[in-house]
């Protein structure tokens, strides 16, 4: 607030609003996957807003929407490299014994514990459906 950071201050409050609001609703206390799910979903939602506004010749909120995107992801873990990535999926597909894309929900479901916030869980679940065939 001293600083004079209205925009970061903005989405501070932002996101500290749509924590509230999720413990509200559901009763409880959020923990940190918690929070990151709710960081993630808000990053999502401008990203479609983004979209929509480059549709709608609106540079003046591209620009508001891009510069939230900015600051939200600096409160995100750091991003999974594409060879950690890789090496998540086979260790997950051997821990598993997945063998056809039958078993993608499986290997999903361990790879998205270890991964959840620091990679795009869309980005990995196609290079799952590739390693497994689909």
């Amino acid at each position: 607030m001293r600083s004079g950071e209205k925009e970061r201050l903005g989405v501070i409050r932002m996101i500290t609003s749509a924590i509230k609001q999720r413990e509200v609703d559901e009763r409880i206390m959020l923990d940190d996957a918690q929070v990151l799910t709710v960081l993630e979903k808000m990053i999502k939602q401008r990203k479609e807003s983004l979209e929509h506004f480059k549709a709608g010749n609106r540079p003046d909120l591209v620009e508001k929407e891009s510069a939230e995107i900015t600051l939200l992801q600096g409160y995100m873990p750091s991003p999974l490299s594409g060879a950690e990535i890789d090496a998540l999926i086979n260790d997950a597909v051997a821990a598993t014994g997945a063998a056809s894309i039958k078993d993608m929900g499986k290997v999903m479901g361990v790879i998205k514990a270890k991964a959840q916030g620091r990679a795009d869980m869309a980005a990995v679940g196609a290079k799952i459906k590739a390693k497994l065939g689909g």
